[in-house]
Formats: structure tokens, C-alpha cells, sequence
């Protein structure tokens, strides 16, 4: 086999990831959903697989609360880490330096093409770029000797974010558990056992995910971190919370049970996002009162209305603005499905055990 080439199986998975992946594309550009995306095979004789030499996590390092959390959480396990970012060096800098683990940088230039076919009115929106990052770190690992690509995608990815034309469309699928174990099963078609990917936060809600960050991370990178897509566009270089968007509406409310509200909201310049009147209707969207979930990288409209109703304690106004129902016995805390090998799921395990024993 030639270099570059790619046999049938390779070739099924990038169709499927793409037709998938690109769900949201065929929604914003009014296209039909189930448009084929047929990759060709250029080959009929099946990869070999590799067998790479390597040990550790190596974590994709995105800026935000959740990868900080995976760092934290296998640090404090003693696992042997390293982590990795895609662009945005100067405003990651200061994050990366704060994390203080062996840092791999990775740079990727926007063909110009691109700005000049948007231009002339090609096609344009979501693309499947967590799949992107996921084969991305899968490169950085076996360069780097480690022999664990981790990510930080939660239980909630797996949910869709709305239907159009009878066809379910997820703003993350390729977070979502479908694509972890498809892009598993790529790997070792390509390296056999010895190159691993998983989400280290795949059982946990995002409330619990906020609540893991409040008690390991959020004192400690709570100037050098962001959540808000707003801060890592193409031209961004300084980290920054835009206090408008549904990621960071989200992140405000999930974050408001487990962290005093005059730290949370210096983040936001003292401002309030549960207060604001002008988010109103983002807020009625994310615990699904009216209208469709917002296409961005936030939890379940179950989870949503969790962390609304700690708010709603906090703030009574709140209980007149946004009144829902929830299950009695909806526990946040609950332990969902997973991927993760079992020696790294026991790592999560302990690590989380001995965090709830600490006192608060």
C-alpha cells in the first residue's frame, strides 16, 4: 500500500463521519440531511496495522473548564500526563504555563481559498471538527510517545440538538459517544491496542462536570480560562467571556451552585448573566420552555433545569421567570455509560471518590 492511500474501511468511516458530522451544515444551509458523502477507496489492499511504542495521557488542552478538569483530576491521580492545543498560542499561553505539564503546540493554517469561495457565496457552517481534533491528537500522541489520546466530552454530547426533516441533528456529534466508539474502532484498524482514545468525562453531566471544576480548577485558572466560543474564533489572541452568547449562559448557571456568585461573576465584569433580562430568552431555550436548543456545545435540557433550579434557591426571582417541570428523582450526579479502558476508568473512579470525602 502507498502512502496516503485509503482502503474500504478507512474510507466507510470518513463517509459516515462527514454525513454525520456535517448534520448541522445541511440544517443552516437548508440541504437535505441525508445527502450521501461518499469518500472513494483507493485501494483494495487493507491497512497493516502499526504498532506504536508509547505510555501516558496525552490531553487536548481546549482553553475551558472541562479539559482542565480531566488535567486536574489525572494529575491528582499520579497518571503520567502531557497535554496539547491546536492554534491560539498566545492566548493559551498563560493557561498552558499555569498547568505546568509538557505542553505539544500544534499549528494549522486556513487555506486562503476558503475566504475567497465564502466570498463568491459557497456553502458555509459546522463542520465535524472534534473528529478534526480527535485525528489531530491521535498524531500528536504517537509523535510524542504517549499511547493515550484523551478528550473531555461529557454524557450530554450524545443528545441531539433538534430534528429537521425526520432526521436528528447533533451540533456535537463528533463529541458524542457514536463517534468515540467509531473513531475507536478506526484507531485499531490503523495501530491495533497500542494507540487509545476516550473521553475521560463521559459518564458525568456538565452540572457535575461544574461542580468537579469548582473544587479542583476553578481558583486556580480562573483568570486564564474560558468557555465562550466568542474567545478562540480565527482571529482571536486574548482569552475573554462575551457574557452574550448560549456557552456562556450555560456555563453561568452551571457554575452557580458550587461557586461564590462575587468570583463567578468577575469573569463576567460583576456582571449577572441569570439576572439579565436580555438573556431571558437564551435561558428559556437551554431548559427547553420555547423554541429549539441553541446549536453550541451545552448540556441537556434536563441537566439545564438542574442547575436552574440550585439557581432558583439562590435567586427566587428566578422561580416567576423560568418555571419548569424536573423529575424528583433526577440525580446530577449520576454515572452514565462510558469508553474509557477500565484501568483509566478506575483512575476516575478513585480520583472522584476521594474528592467527595474532602470536606467543602
Amino acid at each position: 500500500m502507498r502512502s496516503g492511500d485509503t482502503d474500504q474501511e478507512m474510507a466507510d468511516f470518513l463517509s459516515r463521519t462527514y454525513q454525520k458530522g456535517l448534520g448541522e451544515f445541511w440544517y443552516v444551509n437548508n440541504l437535505d440531511p441525508r445527502t450521501p458523502v461518499d469518500i472513494p477507496a483507493t485501494t483494495d489492499i487493507p491497512i497493516t496495522p502499526l504498532a506504536c511504542i508509547g505510555e501516558g495521557q496525552l490531553v487536548g488542552l481546549g482553553g475551558g473548564k472541562d479539559s482542565l478538569v480531566t488535567v486536574e483530576l489525572l494529575r491528582n491521580s499520579g497518571a503520567d500526563v502531557a497535554t496539547w492545543s491546536l492554534n491560539h498560542r498566545e492566548q493559551m499561553t498563560p493557561l498552558v504555563e499555569r498547568v505546568g505539564l509538557p505542553h505539544y503546540w500544534v499549528e494549522r493554517e486556513w487555506d486562503s481559498q476558503l475566504f475567497t469561495l465564502r466570498e463568491q457565496g459557497a456553502y458555509n457552517g459546522h463542520v465535524p471538527i472534534s473528529a478534526i481534533f480527535a485525528s489531530v491528537g491521535a498524531i500528536v500522541a504517537v509523535l510524542s510517545g504517549r499511547r493515550d489520546n484523551v478528550v473531555s466530552n461529557e454524557q450530554s454530547a450524545n443528545e441531539e440538538t433538534l430534528t429537521y426533516h425526520g432526521v436528528s441533528i447533533n451540533h456535537q456529534y463528533s463529541k458524542s459517544q457514536e463517534f468515540e466508539r467509531d473513531f475507536q474502532t478506526h484507531l485499531s484498524h490503523q495501530f491495533g491496542e497500542s494507540v487509545r482514545y476516550y473521553s475521560f468525562l463521559r459518564p458525568f453531566t456538565e452540572v457535575r462536570i461544574g461542580e468537579l471544576f469548582a473544587h479542583v480548577a476553578f481558583e486556580k485558572y480562573k483568570d486564564v480560562f474560558s468557555s465562550c466560543n466568542r474567545a478562540y474564533v480565527h482571529d482571536s489572541n486574548h482569552m475573554s467571556w462575551c457574557g452574550q452568547c448560549p456557552k456562556c449562559a450555560f456555563v453561568f448557571m452551571i457554575l452557580t451552585p458550587f461557586i461564590p456568585h462575587e468570583d463567578l461573576e468577575a469573569l463576567w465584569g460583576g456582571k449577572n448573566l441569570l439576572l439579565d433580562p436580555a438573556l431571558e430568552p437564551m435561558y428559556r431555550k437551554l431548559l427547553g420552555i420555547e423554541g429549539d436548543k441553541p446549536l453550541e456545545c451545552i448540556g441537556e435540557v434536563k441537566e439545564s433545569r438542574a442547575a436552574m433550579r440550585f439557581a432558583q434557591n439562590l435567586y427566587p426571582e428566578l422561580k416567576d421567570r423560568c418555571q419548569f417541570d424536573l423529575p424528583a428523582d433526577y440525580d446530577f450526579r449520576k454515572i452514565s455509560s462510558h469508553e474509557m479502558p477500565e484501568d483509566v476508568y478506575e483512575l476516575l473512579t478513585l480520583a472522584t471518590r476521594e474528592l467527595d470525602e474532602q470536606p467543602r
